[in-house]
């Protein structure tokens, strides 16, 4: 009898306990806290002081994947990384780099033209002729004036590779857009200012059997 009368005292004890109104803030011990509770951070959203702050408490954060990682789905993935300071060799190399997909449909070249014109269309122009809002026939807020994507023959014969090493790690004044357009939606752009240097080239083509003539040419003397 006295042992049942203490069994359920401790009982009666422990649940009392267990149901008090206390709330427990600390978890105990952990094994290895630093991969219970990761430090997670968002890429490119720290600056280079929140990083040195970082650093001084031994945490190297440095927003770059692993060498090797390949993201989930579709590889189109870049294998060859930036150029060091003062060296160009990569970029030269990107040259080789041809680009994994081809203009779709017209829905592809729709959404390709909307990617175009949120990201680039500022600096490079809705035409792809070097004037846009930013620079503005010069009197935008950017006084130098950025390429003309479907005119300039250097940018015309830029290879697939190079142009998307641009884009991804930035050139002269124009930064990276890697945290703006994944590597599909790059290709994509790409894609779409081949096609728009297409169409110019074919509107500027001499018409068969002939020179291409203005209409002043054409009408002069009438």
């Amino acid at each position: 009898m006295k042992k049942s009368i203490i069994i359920s005292l401790l009982l009666g004890a422990i649940f009392l306990f267990a149901c008090g109104d206390g709330v427990k803030r600390s978890p105990g011990r952990v094994y290895m806290p630093d991969m219970m509770y990761s430090r997670a951070y968002e890429t490119y959203a720290l600056t280079e002081e929140q990083k040195q702050e970082l650093a001084k408490k031994g945490i190297f954060y440095n927003a770059t994947p692993v060498p090797g990682t390949i993201k989930r789905g579709l590889d189109f993935t870049f294998r060859i990384p930036k150029d060091k300071a003062g060296d160009s060799s990569n970029y030269v190399a990107s040259r080789q780099v041809k680009s994994p997909i081809a203009a779709g449909d017209s829905s592809f070249l729709k959404e390709a033209e909307r990617l175009y014109l949120v990201n680039c269309g500022i600096c490079h122009g809705a035409a792809l002729d070097a004037n846009g809002p930013l620079y503005k026939n010069g009197e935008g807020p950017f006084s130098a004036r950025p390429a003309n994507l479907a005119g300039d023959p250097k940018m015309v014969s830029m290879p697939d590779g190079q142009m998307f090493y641009s884009i991804t790690y930035g050139k002269n004044m124009m930064g990276s857009y890697a945290s703006q357009l994944n590597s599909m939606q790059r290709w994509q752009v790409i894609a779409y200012i081949r096609s728009k240097e297409h169409s110019a080239a074919a509107s500027n083509a001499p018409a068969a059997g002939g020179t291409k003539t203005d209409s002043a040419s054409t009408n002069k003397g009438k």
